[in-house]
């Protein structure tokens, strides 16, 4: 049993449950999906989970006491979607397929330079749950830009906004 404060093991918990149990439907979801527009509801579903963490963090270091627990569940959120990108794209699920989708043709066009980015995801979200197990405050707030700079990289490159 843990002796950490109880508010901040419960909301930390709750997020880190929350992300898992996501997780664990996607990629079932993923492993169903035998048609384009499946592949495309995980890929949506799963970004904005991975959107919605990262927004955690950001609006957290706004604030004037921000919550290291919450943004430390959010980096593991982030970090449980991070081996799945590559896979979210397989071919035959971008626009010709006849769904929404915001996933620009180029993705297809310019693999490798998209799996360059999407291999940067795991190892900055690890380096964020690491900084978050610190106390330095600049080193969460560095590192979380550059974490958001490497899904600024890939959304200028590969996402119709």
């Amino acid at each position: 049993m843990s002796r950490s404060h109880p508010r901040l093991m419960t909301g930390g918990a709750l997020l880190v449950l929350a992300g898992l149990s996501a997780l664990s439907s996607g990629m079932a979801a993923a492993a169903d999906a035998g048609s384009p527009q499946a592949v495309i509801e995980v890929r949506q579903a799963s970004f904005k989970k991975m959107g919605a963490a990262m927004k955690t963090i950001v609006d957290q270091l706004k604030t004037d006491a921000p919550d290291k627990a919450r943004m430390a569940a959010a980096a593991l959120v982030i970090g449980s979607y991070t081996a799945e990108v590559r896979g979210w794209f397989p071919a035959g699920s971008g626009a010709e397929a006849g769904v929404d989708t915001d996933a620009l043709p180029y993705i297809w066009e310019a693999r490798a330079k998209f799996d360059a980015i999407a291999d940067r995801l795991a190892p900055e979200a690890k380096t964020m749950t690491t900084v978050l197990a610190g106390d330095d405050m600049a080193a969460v707030r560095a590192q979380a830009k550059t974490l958001g700079g490497v899904c600024s990289d890939c959304h200028h490159s590969f996402r119709a906004d």
